[in-house]
C-alpha cells in the first residue's frame, strides 16, 4: 500500500505502471488520444452519465510521462485539428444602446445552452466578440443566454472546471489537499459573465446571478449526473469592483498572489483577482 501513489484522482501501483508501459509499447502505432481512450475502456474510466474521461485519461498519461515513469508516443501534428473559427452571426449589426428599469424587463430567463443550437452559436459570438477574455471552454460546462421578457438577449453566462489549486478558497473551505481532489467536482467556476454592452440595466448582474443560484445545481445534475455544492469566480481587482457578486451574497474569501499556474519561475507577473465563493448547499 505504502507504494501507492495518486496520480489524477486514481491510486497507482508499481505493477499498474509495468503493465502501462508494455500496453503502450505494444501499440506503437497509436496516437496518445487514441491509448486515452482505449485506456478508459479498459479501466472502465466513466463519469456518473457512463461517458468515458478520456481528458482525465490523457491528463493522467502526460503526468506520469513528466514523472519519467512511462514514454508516450511522439504527437502525431500533422493529424491535430486547427484552432475553431471565430464564432460570427450573419449580417450583424450591433444594436444602439437602450436603458430601462428592471423591473420593465422582467421576468428574464435564463436559457441553457445547447451545442448546435441558434441560442448557442449567438451566445458564442457575443462572448467571443464582446467578452475581453474571449470564449475559452474546458471541461465540464454550462452555459446560460439571459433574455429579457421581449426576446431580446441581455446577458451571457458561462461556468466550467475550477481552479485546480487556491489556496484562500481551500482555506475557507476548509480543504486539505486529499479532500480538495475529492471535491472539486462539486466545484464550478464562473469563467464569464457578460452584460451586453448596448444594455443599461440597474440591478441586472445581481439579479441573474440571483436567478443563477437558484437553478444550476438541477441543470448541472441533468447534464452531468452530479450535484454541485459551491460556486466561484475570480474578479480581477483592476477591472471589476465585485458589486454584483457582494449583493447576490457571494461571499470574497481572498485575493490571488498574482502569479498564474504556469509561472514556476516566479516571473511572470498577472493581474491580481479577487477570489468569490457562494454555497449552493445542494444535495449530492
Amino acid at each position: 500500500m505504502q507504494d501507492q501513489q495518486l496520480v489524477q484522482g486514481r491510486a497507482v501501483r508499481p505493477e499498474d505502471i509495468d503493465w502501462l508501459r508494455g500496453w503502450i509499447q505494444a501499440h506503437p502505432q497509436w496516437s496518445r488520444k487514441h491509448l486515452a481512450r482505449q485506456l478508459c475502456e479498459l479501466w472502465q474510466w466513466r463519469d456518473e452519465r457512463g461517458r468515458i474521461k478520456d481528458f482525465a485519461a490523457r491528463s493522467f498519461l502526460l503526468k506520469l510521462q513528466a514523472q519519467g515513469q512511462l514514454t508516450l508516443p511522439a504527437l502525431q501534428v500533422h493529424q491535430r485539428r486547427g484552432p475553431r473559427s471565430a464564432p460570427t452571426l450573419p449580417n450583424w449589426q450591433e444594436p444602439t444602446p437602450w436603458g430601462a428599469a428592471l423591473a420593465d424587463l422582467r421576468p428574464v430567463s435564463l436559457v441553457p445552452l445547447q451545442p448546435g443550437t441558434a441560442a448557442a452559436r449567438e451566445w458564442g459570438f457575443y462572448l467571443h466578440q464582446y467578452h475581453y477574455l474571449g470564449l475559452r471552454v474546458v471541461g465540464e460546462n454550462l452555459g446560460y443566454l439571459a433574455q429579457d421578457v421581449h426576446g431580446r438577449p441581455v446577458a451571457c453566462l458561462l461556468f466550467g472546471a475550477p481552479a485546480w489549486r487556491c489556496a484562500p478558497r481551500d482555506h475557507a473551505l476548509g480543504w486539505s489537499d486529499g479532500e480538495r481532489r475529492a471535491a472539486l467536482r462539486t466545484l464550478a467556476n464562473n469563467t464569464r459573465f457578460l452584460i451586453l454592452p448596448w444594455v443599461r440595466v440597474p440591478l441586472l448582474a445581481s439579479h441573474l446571478l440571483g436567478q443563477v443560484v437558484r437553478r444550476i445545481g438541477a441543470d448541472w445534475r441533468v447534464k452531468y449526473g452530479h450535484s454541485l455544492e459551491w460556486l466561484e469566480t475570480f474578479v480581477e481587482r483592476a477591472r471589476f469592483a465585485g458589486t454584483c457578486y457582494r449583493a447576490a451574497n457571494w461571499q470574497c474569501v481572498g485575493s490571488t498572489r498574482g502569479r498564474s499556474r504556469q509561472d514556476r519561475d516566479h516571473s511572470c507577473a498577472v493581474a491580481l483577482k479577487d477570489i468569490y465563493l457562494y454555497r449552493l448547499g445542494g444535495s449530492r
